[in-house]
């Protein structure tokens, strides 16, 4: 009976392998035609659109194609991290929120995403005039297709610059003119945004760290009351830092010290 079983089965596996072939054979010249039929379709409709393409308008205004934008906005979505901390608040105000930690004798506490998070947002707030304008001025008559790129960089550049010029001192802008040999300039509008950035995250930086020094006097005047009762207690072995911890944080607390801060920074942008 088993046999006859394995018998059958053979006799039916050499029957498929038979009529395989024939189907195949059967099956193979229309699915090319098919192929064949595509490709050509494809050939036919790729070699009309062009992949990369400027024309000039009879104004003058130069048309990119959609290929050369989107690889315009890829590469400036890259550059994206870089200008938002060395062309808006972000500077001051993380470096502020760094030292004021350190003052507060906090490792980790926040964490370095929180101060991120708030050092973002709050630059946000701060630079919402300038993107409005940017937005009126620059995006929305582009995107209408009133404006050339060109057009609308430079109406975007107006907004920044006078932000940033706003908060440059005039010692390190001068500073960055001798650097680059760029000569006397009449007004901010003749200023190049090469020497321009690099003098307003100069006066950033110069700005954040007189914030920092004041936020850090009444943090050491507590450090030092504590190591000098400790030492006068004859406990020299115990640090004074952890001593002085839930008093520098009980008097942050009192003060409204976050709510402090923050106001104090956006004031500092005439917000």
């Amino acid at each position: 009976m088993q046999r006859a079983l394995l018998l059958t089965v053979f006799m039916l596996l050499g029957q498929l392998s038979l009529l395989t072939p024939a189907i195949a054979q059967q099956d193979d010249s229309p699915q090319t035609m098919t192929l064949q039929e595509s490709l050509l379709g494809n050939e036919n409709l790729s070699s009309g659109i062009p992949a990369m393409s400027v024309t000039t308008d009879a104004d003058g205004n130069q048309r990119y194609s959609v290929t050369i934008q989107i690889l315009a906005i890829m590469t400036a979505l890259t550059l994206l991290p870089a200008l938002a901390m060395m062309m808006t608040s972000f500077t001051r105000i993380i470096v502020v929120f760094a030292i004021l930690r350190q003052a507060l004798g906090l490792q980790q506490t926040p964490s370095n995403q929180i101060l991120l998070g708030l050092a973002l947002f709050l630059s946000i707030f701060i630079m919402t005039p300038v993107f409005q304008q940017v937005n009126e001025n620059a995006l929305q008559p582009y995107i209408n297709e009133e404006i050339s790129v060109q057009e609308a960089l430079d109406q975007a550049e107006g907004p920044f610059r006078t932000f940033m010029a706003a908060q440059t001192r005039e010692s390190d802008l001068q500073l960055f003119l001798d650097l680059a040999d760029a000569g006397p300039v009449n007004g901010i509008e003749d200023v190049p945004m090469t020497v321009l950035i690099p003098a307003f995250v100069t006066s950033e930086l110069k700005t954040a760290f007189q914030i920092g020094f004041l936020l850090f006097i009444p943090f050491l005047v507590i450090d030092l009351v504590v190591a000098s009762v400790l030492m006068a207690m004859g406990m020299m072995m115990l640090s004074p830092i952890i001593i002085s911890l839930p008093f520098k944080i009980m008097l942050f607390v009192l003060v409204d010290g976050w709510a402090m801060i923050i106001g104090t920074l956006a004031m500092s942008f005439g917000v």
